[in-house]
C-alpha cells in the first residue's frame, strides 16, 4: 500500500496517509483513458447547429411559373433549395453527441488517472483547506507555498469561502469529490487532495 506525505497549507509535512492499491496502484491503459475523456468532451458539445430546410423557409407555396411553354427549367415554389433564399439541403440539425460508456470502465479510468498522478509525483495531500475570509490573494498564497500553480483541488465538501476565493485564480480549479472526473485530473498538472476527501474517493470507487 502506497504512503503519501500530508502537508499543511504552509507546505510543511505534518503526517502520512495510506493510499489504497485498489485505486492508486492499477495498470494504466491509455486506450481506456482516451475512451472516457472522449466521452466527456463529446457530452459537452451543444449539438445545436441547425439550418432552415425547405419546409422551414417563409414564402409562398405557389408555383413560380407554368410547367411548360416557358423555355426554362421546371420550378416549384420559391422555397426551392436551388434558389437564393431557399431551404438548405443536407444541412446540420440539432443532435446529441453524447456517448455511452459502461460505469465500470469510467470507474477504472478514474483509478488509472489517480495512479498516473501518484506515479508522476504530482499528487499532493493536505490536511485541510480552510480560509478565514473570502480573499483571492490568501488562496493564491497557499498555492505558492505548496508549489502548485496549475492545479486541481479536491475538497471534501462545499466551502463557499474557498469557492469564491479560488474562482479568479488562473490555471486552478476547485471541485468536490462528487464532481471528480478523469478529464480534470489529467488536464491539470498537480492534483491536490484534502485528506478527508481520500476516504470519500475510496468509498466511491471501491465496491
Amino acid at each position: 500500500m502506497a504512503v503519501a506525505d500530508v502537508h499543511n497549507t504552509d507546505g510543511e509535512k505534518v503526517s502520512q496517509v495510506e493510499l489504497s492499491d485498489l485505486i492508486f496502484n492499477v495498470p494504466v491503459k491509455k486506450s481506456v483513458l482516451h475512451e472516457v475523456v472522449t466521452m466527456q468532451l463529446a457530452g459537452k458539445r451543444a449539438g445545436t447547429a441547425a439550418v432552415k430546410r425547405r419546409s422551414d423557409v417563409k414564402g409562398s407555396g405557389a408555383k413560380l411559373f407554368r410547367q411548360k411553354g416557358m423555355g426554362r427549367a421546371r420550378r416549384g415554389d420559391i422555397k426551392s433549395p436551388l434558389l437564393r433564399g431557399g431551404g438548405v439541403i443536407f444541412g446540420p440539425s440539432p443532435r446529441s453527441y453524447a456517448q455511452r460508456t459502461p460505469k465500470k470502465v469510467r470507474a477504472l479510468a478514474m483509478k488509472m488517472a489517480l495512479t498516473c498522478k501518484l506515479e508522476e509525483k504530482k499528487l499532493l495531500v493536505i490536511d485541510q483547506m480552510k480560509l478565514d475570509r473570502v480573499k483571492t490573494k490568501d488562496f493564491a498564497d497557499i498555492l505558492d507555498r505548496l508549489g502548485a500553480k496549475n492545479s486541481l483541488l479536491v475538497s471534501d465538501g462545499r466551502d463557499e469561502k474557498l469557492d469564491l476565493s479560488s474562482r479568479n485564480v488562473p490555471g486552478t480549479k476547485v471541485i468536490e469529490t462528487a464532481g471528480l472526473n478523469v478529464y480534470d485530473i489529467l488536464k491539470y498538472d498537480t492534483l491536490i487532495l484534502v485528506e478527508p476527501a481520500i476516504k470519500q474517493i475510496e468509498g466511491r470507487l471501491i465496491r
